[in-house]
């Protein structure tokens, strides 16, 4: 029997968070509205201790004194993906990429770049594995599954972009 997915909810400043996974830890944070995110569904049971340290983490990201996430994942891909999410784990508070860097990054090909904008679109992880920090190559905000406001909410608050 599988065990049931746990999940709470998180107030921030870019919409109700929601967190799920199991006691390994968390699996995917979805925003209201995101493209391919998750929703409660049932036979769910709410578990806020499960994701404290999550929340704290958000808490104090979003407050703009936490710079890098310490907490365990438990999301699934292909290789490709893994590696295209692991490459975006490196990307730092502050900094961005582009789709062609991540590409270079895990050895793929400059024909690969659309795979590896696919890969980042499939991130379950928003905010904690960092896809809004992924541009495009002439600097402009290009796709992000929470919306390209909250994107630019994001890069504001790390000062990638000004007030």
């Amino acid at each position: 029997m599988t065990a049931p997915t746990l999940y709470t909810t998180l107030d921030s400043p870019i919409g109700e968070l929601l967190l799920t996974g199991d006691e390994s830890g968390l699996a995917s944070l979805s925003l209201p509205g995101q493209k391919g995110g998750r929703t409660v569904q049932p036979g769910w049971l709410r578990a806020p201790g499960v994701f404290r340290a999550a929340e704290e983490q958000l808490t104090a990201y979003f407050t703009g004194e936490l710079r890098e996430f310490r907490l365990e994942f438990r999301t699934q891909g292909t290789t490709f993906r893994e590696q295209v999410w692991d490459a975006l784990d490196s990307v730092p508070y502050g900094a961005t990429t582009t789709y062609g860097e991540l590409a270079a990054r895990i050895g793929a090909s400059r024909a690969a770049v659309r795979a590896v904008g696919g890969a980042v679109g499939a991130n379950p992880l928003l905010i904690v594995r960092p896809c809004h920090r992924v541009i495009g190559a002439d600097g402009a905000l290009t796709g992000y599954a929470g919306g390209l406001e909250r994107k630019r909410q994001l890069l504001t608050l790390e000062g990638v972009l000004p007030l």
